[in-house]
């Protein structure tokens, strides 16, 4: 049987005794029909991985802990994606490969281009959705620290705001990744499906972000996003 690893939002301790959640219960009882007494995995991010045994299949899962150890997947470069929202699918495919890619952060803005627009109960389903996508990542790809999703801004609020080394893609920017030195924290900007605008570039530039060309290529959102991550990570990180 694949080895199973889930998120619990709870204090994890060697000797523990616990419930799971609703989700990993559910997940572990009706989904894998999951035997009794075998090992899963658990992390609540704080960069460990526990081991733990089940005890009990009923109407809740019950396991104990009986052992952790430090996570070793997290890249040494922190790395933050400010991304156009994107329209439907589109936007949850970008977190969960944002994720699997070692991002640490998230930050949903708002463009002039874009054509999604979020508020209220919308918007908080919507934050939701991409938490349950960003921890789904996290189970997946074997982290243990679960990278923050922070309230979406409007685009002139986040450059605003002091996300350390800020890059603007560019298709018009004259200088590539190589031309940069190798840094420990990075904040890959990069709209939505539209693109941003000449204003939005110029107001990023006037605080301090740099322009970035990946390729003489004009590339789709979801490939830019991607693509910049994992050639910083490559560079800088692991």
């Amino acid at each position: 049987m694949k080895h199973v690893r889930l998120y619990q939002n709870a204090p994890l301790k060697i000797n523990d005794t616990l419930q799971l959640d609703d989700y990993g219960s559910h997940h572990l009882i009706k989904v894998l029909r999951f035997p009794e007494g075998q090992d899963i995995t658990l992390f609540n991010g704080d960069g460990n991985n526990y081991t733990a045994t089940v005890l009990s299949t009923k109407k809740r899962c019950e396991v104990q802990i009986h052992s952790a150890s430090d996570n070793h997947s997290e890249s040494r470069l922190t790395l933050t994606l400010a991304q156009g929202i994107a329209k439907g699918d589109k936007m949850d495919f970008l977190m969960q490969k944002a994720v699997e890619l070692g991002v640490n952060q998230i930050v949903p803005i708002f463009t002039q281009h874009c054509v999604v627009r979020l508020k209220g109960d919308k918007l908080k389903k919507r934050m939701q959705h991409w938490q349950k996508i960003i921890i789904g990542a996290c189970e997946q790809s074997g982290r243990s620290v679960v990278p923050e999703l922070l309230e979406p801004l409007d685009f002139s609020r986040f450059v605003e705001q002091d996300f350390g080394n800020k890059f603007i893609l560019h298709h018009r920017a004259e200088h590539s990744l190589l031309d940069v030195e190798p840094l420990t924290q990075a904040t890959i900007i990069i709209g939505p499906e539209g693109g941003l605008s000449d204003d939005e570039i110029q107001l990023a530039i006037k605080h301090n972000a740099q322009p970035l060309l990946l390729g003489s290529r004009v590339l789709r959102t979801e490939t830019a996003s991607l693509a910049a991550l994992a050639n910083m990570q490559l560079l800088w990180g692991s």
